[in-house]
């Protein structure tokens, strides 16, 4: 087996404990968990002294694995969430249809959700089944980590690292809300 499949196996198999992994998103470093894990969002939000009001998001290597959260949507906004990648990282806040754990989803009516065309958020998704939270690696009002030295010095031990290289993208991605095309952060 390659260390980076060992690297993927390791991280899932902490996942599946309800461990908590740190991992390179397009951007910025994330920090996820089993979104069907409430005492691991309650730990993520902990760790990162979220206010949980705020939600959080799942992140996807593909469409397809976010098909429960999905149901209820027509196939044009499905095809939307498929080709967002083609210019810049999107988030998209799609109405709940009750799949959501309320962690996942905050104070809010709606779940954000992205598809990923990064290597290795699309082979961590791949390796665990399916989409996993997402949410930038740092307490809640310092910038977010930029490399593993970061996630090391904030939260030593307390999470599992999944090694690898940012997408190149300067800013986290854009926020738009599916239903009405609105973008709240560009």
């Amino acid at each position: 087996m390659s260390e980076t499949s060992d690297t993927f196996s390791h991280a899932v198999a902490a996942m599946r404990r309800g461990a908590i992994v740190a991992y390179p998103t397009e951007a910025v470093w994330g920090l996820g968990c089993d979104p069907d894990d409430d005492a691991a969002l309650a730990r993520l939000i902990e760790l990162k002294q979220r206010d949980p009001a705020k939600g959080l998001i799942l992140i996807a290597g593909a469409v397809s694995q976010l098909a429960p959260w999905l149901e209820g949507l027509d196939e044009a906004q499905r095809a939307r969430l498929a080709a967002t990648n083609d210019t810049a990282p999107t988030t998209w806040l799609i109405p709940d249809n009750g799949r959501a754990r309320p962690l996942l989803r905050g104070e809010h009516t709606t779940l954000a959700v992205r598809v990923s065309d990064h290597p290795p958020v699309q082979a961590l998704c791949n390796a665990f089944g399916g989409p996993l939270v997402s949410t930038s690696a740092n307490h809640a009002g310092e910038p977010p980590a930029m490399s593993a030295d970061d996630i090391r010095a904030a939260f030593g031990d307390a999470v599992t690292l999944v090694d690898g290289a940012l997408g190149g993208y300067e800013r986290p991605s854009t926020i738009r809300d599916l239903t009405s095309g609105e973008v709240l952060r560009d």
